[in-house]
């Protein structure tokens, strides 16, 4: 196929669009790839759908290789079988909501593990039909609060999803395993700069889950890596190595001090190191050696708010996202004045855990870090003003309702994996795998009879790809100062042809070597423009990213073409009668 750009629907732009603040999104705009509707919302022009359908060539190879089948569901989805699940409350705010002219509901589909269970629970009934994969390709819809990247967070936006179905947690295990390598595959071919995260699951639900993370600069997640190179997790699903616990016998008794002027941990410490009274004899005391609590309120899906105390040593900050991840689908926020005030237990900046807790006076839930084990020893507040409690011992003076993972992690935290040291990095993701268990299929009423003959309720896997947001990854990845720069997997084309001249036999002798290419079996881009200049043509041929570009132009009458590649930026002078054997090799080398 030849694509002549005097005909094609394309148009550049010189400059970046107003709106646009990273790279991807100024590019795929400025070189006619995308075109905004509306916030969060693009459409795929014909150079952006071409890459946008490579991409999902890549998925549906190597899904269908594993085993997956494909299907398509509605984007229109009734409310019932949302509401079984929960799900139609648990996403709140992010759903798009509409009714039918009888006054029936429906919703945009965000996800759709309620269609994939329906479907199977209407198809299947025995062990015998199992294993099974599905999958498909289709857009899905969330109403983001605040869509932004271009194609990178939208609104509406395709995604493949796949579903495995097992009678039991080994096939499971199987299945996710496929799928993982599957992934691999896809990403590898993809040429994405990757890495694969431990990760919460979060409204999705089920145990296991990893995410597929693009490096990038401009990532929204935040990811850890040890150092040693063996573990990596989102900043989410980070685990503390709780220390052993502590000999409680022989510790010194919890006794209250009068500590006045003390409105934030380091005025305590200096208090503390400060007084005869209060000073250590072997060091100097830390904020590592108070206990920090932190009053917070839960929002659960249905409205209804509830506190919840973290107790984190002071030396550490409440990370709310991590909160989150924890008590999802619950939206967490700090506790406020008014909110405070409706819990007279509770006495602000010496809040301590001797009211604190579902069996204490405050009746508040108390989560602390796992840091917090027994036998370790605090400053924290004596739940009274002016006043803090020394030597208050875990296990023997105080006993939370259990740990959380609540503290921002640092570089230099500590790896879970052999105890080497952890260091940020920022992602983008591309794709998410769960081991989803049984939550759907018991909603929902999906079992199988085994080869007893008893029923067994299904597991199932949930497997996700951002396609649309693949293509704005990939374009983040690999552009340069001079535009975008395809890998040769997902390009629009597989060589742009540039009539650099004005000249009947410069254009000629383009169109005809085009017409050869497109004999040999490669798709051409060809700019035969005539009201164009050659620099604007070799600066949109720079800009929309095709890896090989060759320049027909004044050399043609000695016999010449010029051979470029778009990555490095090598030229070489070609015959032209060789240059379609040149091109070829080039291509598929």
């Amino acid at each position: 196929m030849v694509l002549k750009m005097s005909s094609l629907f394309l148009r550049t732009l010189r400059e970046d669009p107003a709106d646009a603040e990273v790279t991807s999104h100024k590019l795929l705009v400025r070189a006619g790839y995308v075109r905004r509707v509306a916030p969060g919302i693009f459409t795929m022009l014909p150079m952006g759908l071409r890459v946008l359908r490579n991409v999902e060539r890549v998925i549906r190879e190597e899904m269908d290789a594993m085993g997956g089948q494909e299907l398509t569901f509605p984007a229109l989805l009734p409310r019932e079988p949302y509401e079984t699940t929960g799900r139609w409350t648990e996403y709140g705010p992010n759903l798009f909501r509409l009714q039918d002219r009888r006054q029936g509901d429906y919703l945009l589909g965000p996800t759709h593990e309620e269609m994939f269970t329906l479907a199977v629970k209407d198809f299947y009934s025995s062990y015998k039909d199992l294993p099974l994969t599905l999958y498909q390709i289709q857009s899905k819809y969330r109403d983001e609060a605040r869509p932004r990247a271009g194609i990178l967070r939208g609104r509406e936006f395709v995604m493949k999803d796949s579903y495995s179905f097992d009678v039991d947690d080994d096939g499971l295990r199987a299945a996710y395993g496929r799928h993982r390598e599957a992934y691999i595959r896809i990403f590898d071919r993809l040429g994405l700069d990757y890495v694969i995260c431990s990760a919460m699951s979060g409204a999705m639900g089920g145990s296991e889950s990893e995410e597929f993370l693009a490096l990038a600069d401009i990532g929204e997640d935040t990811f850890v890596r040890c150092v040693n190179g063996d573990y990596a997790a989102n900043v989410e699903a980070v685990t503390t190595p709780p220390p052993a616990a502590l000999p409680i016998e022989g510790q010194p008794a919890a006794r209250v001090a009068d500590t006045p002027d003390t409105p934030t941990i380091e005025t305590l410490v200096d208090l503390f190191n400060g007084r005869d009274d209060l000073k250590r004899d072997d060091r100097a005391w830390t904020a590592a050696d108070t206990l920090k609590n932190v009053m917070l309120m839960l929002t659960l899906p249905d409205g209804k708010r509830e506190p919840l105390a973290v107790g984190v040593p002071g030396d550490r900050e409440v990370d709310l996202r991590r909160v989150e991840a924890v008590v999802a689908p619950a939206e967490v926020t700090p506790m406020t004045e008014a909110e405070f005030a409706q819990h007279p237990a509770l006495v602000r900046g010496y809040i301590g855990p001797g009211v604190l807790g579902e069996k204490n006076s405050s009746g508040i839930r108390y989560l602390v870090d796992p840091r917090v084990v027994d036998g370790t020893s605090w400053i924290t507040g004596a739940d009274e003003p002016g006043r803090h409690v020394v030597h208050l011992v875990a296990g023997r003076d105080f006993t939370p309702d259990g740990t959380i993972e609540a503290v921002r992690i640092v570089d230099g935290d500590i790896c879970p994996v052999d105890g080497g040291r952890l260091e940020q990095a920022r992602g983008i993701e591309i794709g998410h795998i769960f081991q989803l268990g049984r939550k759907y299929a018991k909603a929902l009423g999906l079992s199988v009879l085994d080869q007893n003959g008893k029923a067994q309720v299904v597991t199932m896997g949930s497997y996700g790809v951002g396609v649309t947001r693949a293509v704005a990854v990939v374009a983040e990845q690999t552009a340069d100062e001079r535009g975008l720069c395809w890998p040769r997997e997902l390009a629009p084309a597989d060589v742009h042809v540039v009539a650099a001249g004005k000249t009947e036999e410069i254009r000629d002798g383009a169109a005809g070597l085009a017409a050869d290419l497109e004999a040999a079996g490669l798709t051409v881009l060809l700019d035969d423009r005539k009201d164009v200049s050659p620099g604007v043509k070799f600066n949109d041929s720079e800009l929309i990213g095709v890896p090989t570009i060759v320049v027909v132009g004044k050399r043609l009458a000695d016999g010449v073409v010029e051979l470029r590649d778009r990555r490095s930026g090598e030229k070489t002078e070609i015959e032209a009668g060789a240059a379609v054997a040149a091109v070829v090799s080039a291509v598929r080398s």
